[in-house]
């Protein structure tokens, strides 16, 4: 009889006490970190600091202003398609005004800011609500003219419905503002609704978005300014260690705050909005923390972003003849545009380093999908975007600062 520990052995199968072990560590190192941080600096904490730097501003006024002109965009929208549909112009001048329509919504920020020369928040909400009414007013404007083919095609099909709005009862100021509001990206004629507002449901959301947000600008006035003052000096003497070091101290609460923030505006922000516009589809992103590929990433994390690009780029590339890759490839460059354009035009800056940072990404991608998979990709994926960001924000800070360090 053979002894029956020839049968037996050791080895790593189950990694839950090891991965439990690393979470404890990662908690102790990250409170040591924060411990260090109060004794260096203090309590730098001040709630009342943001509202004051905003009154205050000087630029407030007319960012506002500004903001309240985008409105000039909307109704030049809405009358381009108002006249389309009564056939008094022709669907090429109506195409003409739109394209001229849609380069002044991006061209106008980039005016105010070069110009003016306002504090970031401002213009950053300046180009954001440019940008937003940019991406909206393309899906309203495509949605129409989808809705003119099929009615010249006498392709349109009578609702089962009653009360359902058919095209063009939809060209109403009522309707476009609706859709300017809702948390949606993609135009429809009939929105899915519901039927009352859940007035607990609001209120939590409301006071998330509150809470949250002063622990957002909390951990910067705390835990991000000193990182990121404290590493210009490193930065300026190309000192690589110390820049790795700086790096590496910004990632974890940069990453922190981004997760805060990705809950603070996909889940709490939207909500409210959906709730208070009685808008019915909330699927707002998915499990993209599970993600084993940057491509499953970027599909999950920003759903109203990956829908509008997947209907009026992505599907009307394939049909126009384009292979998948190359359409692929066009939804990523835009969505790159766009996120440097949030970025380099409210800081007056343009870095090609970033724009070929976020290009790099393609071939990234392509690697991390054949090689790696399960959750060595997942752990992949994590790590590109907790040490991206950090190299991003610490260049693009030491950039604006030297620039108006006169």
């Amino acid at each position: 009889m053979q002894d029956s520990y020839l049968h037996t052995g050791s080895g790593f199968q189950n990694y839950r006490g090891i991965i439990n072990l690393a979470i404890v560590l990662l908690i102790l190192s990250n409170m040591r970190v924060a411990l260090d941080n109060l004794l260096k600096y203090g309590v730098l904490v001040d709630p009342t600091q943001w509202l004051e730097y905003l009154i205050r501003d000087p630029h407030n006024v007319r960012a506002l202003a500004l903001i309240s002109f985008s409105n000039v965009m909307i109704l030049t929208a809405y009358i381009t398609e108002l006249a389309l549909s009564k056939s008094y112009i022709q669907e090429s001048l109506g195409s003409a005004l739109h394209f001229i329509n849609s380069f002044f919504i991006l061209i106008i920020p980039l005016v105010y800011v070069f110009v003016y020369q306002p504090t970031p928040i401002w213009s950053s909400l300046a180009c954001s609500t440019y940008s937003m009414a940019f991406i909206k007013l393309i899906s309203y404007k495509d949605v129409n003219r989808w809705c003119r083919k099929d009615k010249m095609s006498k392709k349109q099909k009578t609702p089962d419905v009653q009360n359902l709005v058919q095209y063009p009862n939809n060209l109403t100021l009522k309707d476009l503002y609706y859709f300017m509001f809702v948390p949606t990206l993609c135009y429809e004629l009939n929105f899915p609704k519901t039927p009352y507002i859940r007035k607990n449901f609001l209120l939590r959301r409301i006071v998330e978005l509150v809470l949250l947000l002063q622990l957002i600008m909390g951990l910067i006035q705390q835990w991000m300014i000193p990182a990121v003052v404290n590493s210009m000096q490193p930065f300026d003497e190309m000192d690589y260690y110390r820049m790795i070091e700086r790096m590496l101290k910004l990632a974890i609460p940069n990453h922190f705050i981004w997760l805060l923030f990705f809950y603070c505006y996909f889940h709490s922000y939207l909500n409210i909005l959906g709730e208070i516009t009685y808008f019915g589809d909330r699927q707002f992103y998915l499990d993209w923390w599970n993600a084993e590929t940057i491509p499953y990433f970027w599909r999950t994390w920003n759903i109203p972003v990956h829908r509008w690009a997947t209907r009026h780029v992505y599907k009307p590339m394939l049909k126009a003849g384009f292979r998948n890759s190359q359409a692929s490839t066009v939804v990523f460059l835009i969505s790159a545009f766009f996120h440097e354009y949030l970025v380099s035009v409210p800081l007056r800056m343009f870095r090609l380093w970033s724009f070929i940072g976020m290009v790099a990404q393609i071939p990234l991608a392509s690697v991390i999908s054949r090689f790696l998979s399960g959750n060595y990709g997942n752990v992949a994926v994590w790590l590109s975007l907790i040490l991206g960001q950090p190299i991003a924000i610490l260049m693009y800070v030491h950039d604006y600062y030297l620039a108006n360090a006169a």
